[in-house]
């Protein structure tokens, strides 16, 4: 008996270490395929800086001085915009204080007293062009000079330094303080912002100026070729003529060479109509790319 149980412990040990052997070795079998398993992750890209990256354009060669630029912006030659038949009047409310007459707010005043229709009276439209004229980059470069007219023939000459507020409300205070006051001045500073200025606006023209108007019925250009073709090509050429654009602030109706006899000719930037906002984003990029501001 005792042979036989020593000899069944000897086979139950046999067997406990063969299958502690066959546990050893798929342990290692399974730790191998780990190891390989982790050796075959693909390597990390290298990071690329965007520095490396080309732009789709490139700005245009012209880049000019510091000294290039303080005379460029005391001379006269810049672009003139003027804004022509802005409806800019002033109306008493029922309180005593001055508005800015407008469809809004005035229409039955419009209909019963003035007997005129509300639409003619849009003076957010002049408020429009004035943002995209006084916020481009030809303006902020020293490059532009605004005049508006409006429809009852009163000329103002806009200061290019001068913040045109963003809301509408705002902006209509400023220009009735502007009728009532035939100037605005800076608060900090005694520099003139808006002005009112004597008619006729051509005496205001540089000797020599080539006048354009802006109507959807003139000939049409894209902006470059505009540039191309009626801006001089140097903006730092003292013998070229000035350039002068007449756009319409009014919400019917069109720039017309009877109220301006001296307009060279009648263009246009599209052949959809535009709002004058619109019109003048185009016609002072195609100038931006051909001056090289960016």
């Amino acid at each position: 008996l005792f042979s036989r149980h020593t000899k069944y412990r000897i086979q139950l040990g046999s067997m406990s270490s063969s299958d502690s052997d066959d546990d050893n070795l798929s342990s290692d079998s399974s730790n191998a395929e780990a190891d390989n398993h982790v050796e075959e992750k693909p390597a990390k890209k290298p990071r690329t800086s965007n520095t490396s990256i080309t732009p789709l354009e490139i700005a245009p060669a012209f880049r000019p001085t510091d000294q290039q630029r303080k005379s460029f912006q005391n001379s006269k030659q810049k672009i003139i915009i003027l804004l022509d038949q802005a409806k800019l009047e002033t109306v008493k409310n029922r309180r005593g204080l001055f508005e800015l007459l407008n469809c809004d707010d005035h229409r039955d005043l419009c209909k019963k007293k003035l007997k005129r229709d509300p639409k003619e009276f849009r003076p957010d439209i002049c408020h429009q062009e004035l943002l995209a004229l006084i916020d481009s980059p030809l303006n902020k470069s020293g490059s532009l000079q605004v005049y508006i007219r409006t429809s009852k023939n009163v000329l103002i000459e806009v200061n290019p330094s001068i913040r045109i507020p963003r809301t509408y409300k705002r902006f209509s205070g400023l220009i009735v303080q502007l009728l009532h006051k035939m100037k605005i001045k800076a608060g900090n500073t005694s520099e003139t912002l808006m002005k009112v200025i004597k008619n006729p606006f051509s005496q205001h023209l540089p000797p020599g100026a080539r006048v354009y108007g802006m109507s959807c019925q003139g000939t049409l250009y894209s902006p470059h070729t505009l540039a191309n073709q009626l801006v001089p090509l140097d903006p730092y050429a003292k013998d070229c003529p000035s350039v002068c654009f007449i756009i319409g602030a009014m919400a019917t109706g069109h720039v017309t060479m009877e109220d301006h006899p001296y307009i060279e000719k009648m263009i246009s930037v599209s052949e959809y109509p535009l709002s004058g906002a619109a019109a003048i984003s185009r016609i002072l990029g195609g100038i931006e790319h051909q001056w090289g501001i960016v």
